[in-house]
């Protein structure tokens, strides 16, 4: 059965996101990454096992896919941007009730209830489901049990708040699957649900 896996940059304070809008990820989409060769290279090996990204209605209509692969095309010959070019060429499904059509290139809508829906992926057939949030799904997800596993890239910066993604699950057990440090200020933490 494939797993689940759920990546998301955090605050070192445990916050996802920030409400006041101010600049804490060591990277945050754009051309100019910081992330140490290290990293960058273990980023793109998980990415690479991976068979289908999950993503919600909220960050493909915010540019997500479009962004990725103009990133892919600008950047066919850097080594780091194999990720990208792997967003492109991987299956990719939308968890919405509100759109009624894909307008992205290998990309399905997943309408159903969350639990059937992430489940049927799951009993597919091939590498592993990655998902990238946002909040609103990431806390759906985890509030459902489906995140078999859990990868923090946890930032030098405490945000004091903004939004978190473990409120609507409550308490959850995790056991440390692997921890490691980069150089540029990232630690990478994993988890799975301690069941």
């Amino acid at each position: 059965m494939k797993k689940l896996v759920l990546q998301m940059q955090m605050s070192v304070d445990g916050f996802v996101g920030d409400a006041g809008q101010r600049s804490w990820q060591i990277w945050n989409w754009g051309t100019g990454c910081l992330w140490d060769a290290e990293l960058k290279r273990d980023f793109n090996a998980v990415i690479a096992s991976v068979d289908t990204i999950l993503l919600s209605r909220k960050m493909v209509e915010e540019g997500y896919l479009s962004h990725w692969a103009n990133a892919a095309k600008n950047f066919p010959l850097n080594d780091f941007y194999a990720f990208a070019q792997r967003i492109t060429d991987v299956g990719k499904v939308v968890l919405t009730s509100k759109l009624e059509t894909s307008i992205w290139d290998r990309t399905v809508l997943a309408k159903g209830e969350i639990s059937t829906e992430v489940n049927a992926l799951k009993r597919g057939k091939g590498g592993d489901i990655v998902t990238f949030g946002g909040a609103g799904l990431a806390s759906s997800l985890i509030a459902a049990g489906l995140v078999d596993e859990y990868q923090f890239f946890i930032n030098p910066a405490a945000l004091g708040n903004g939004e978190r993604i473990f409120a609507e699950a409550g308490f959850c057990n995790l056991s440390l699957l692997g921890s490691k440090s980069y150089s540029c200020g990232i630690m990478v933490n994993r988890y799975a649900p301690a069941r």
